[in-house]
Order: C-alpha cells, then structure tokens, then sequence
C-alpha cells in the first residue's frame, strides 16, 4: 500500500493522462489524426486506445482507493516504458511524427516520478 503522496499523485496524474489519451481516438478520430499524423490501420489506434483507456481507469481507482501496490507500480511503469520506447523508435525511423517524442518526455517523466515516490516510500519503511 502506497504512503508516499508522491505515489498518489503520480498513479493519479497517469491515470488521467492514459485515460485521456486514450479515449481520444475513439471519441475523435479527425483531431486525433490532425495533431498525430496520418494513420494506415485505424482498428490499432481504436485498440491501443482502448487499451490506454483502462490503463488509465485502473490506475485512477488505485489512486482513488488509495491502494498503489507493487503490481500497480509494474503495470504503470512497464506500460510507461513501453510507449516511450515506441514513441522513440518509430519517430526515430521516420514512421510517426516526430510530435510523438513530446508523449516520449511525458512518459519519461512518469516513470522518474513513480521510481522516485517508490523509493521514497522504501526509504520511510
């Protein structure tokens, strides 16, 4: 269980940010195509979207609940990388916009902010 506010506010602050990204598509394609670059196969977006969508609602009830444990640390963290790492690799190769590397420094900074409230919370045990 999570002491650390800092774990609070992160969970809470990735939890919006996927939630929000991630409806995004589903709600408005054309803004989302606009901002993002043109897309080949709209069902990924729809399902990566989705994806992020839940993401994000599991991390919001954990920060609402109060409840950020060590699989919640995992799941935030790994998803966090893991976008980042696409984000950077596909812009590198010129395959998406390079707006995407914007998401890469976004993401970046969750997973500093989880790693650093995680061993704060260490350090008080």
């Amino acid at each position: 269980m999570a002491k650390s506010a800092i774990l609070y506010w992160v969970c809470l602050l990735q939890g919006f940010y996927f939630f929000a990204t991630g409806i995004w598509p589903l709600l408005h394609m054309e803004s989302f195509v606009a901002i993002s670059g043109p897309k080949f196969d709209l069902w990924l977006v729809r399902t990566v979207g989705l994806l992020l969508s839940i993401i994000g609602l599991v991390l919001l009830s954990a920060a609402y609940n109060r409840r950020i444990s060590l699989e919640i640390f995992l799941l935030a963290v790994g998803s966090a990388l893991s976008m980042a790492a696409i984000d950077i690799y596909y812009a590198g190769i010129d395959r998406i916009w390079n707006v995407y590397l914007l998401d890469a420094l976004a993401e970046g900074s969750l997973v500093a902010l989880w790693l650093a409230g995680w061993f704060k919370q260490e350090q008080e045990r």
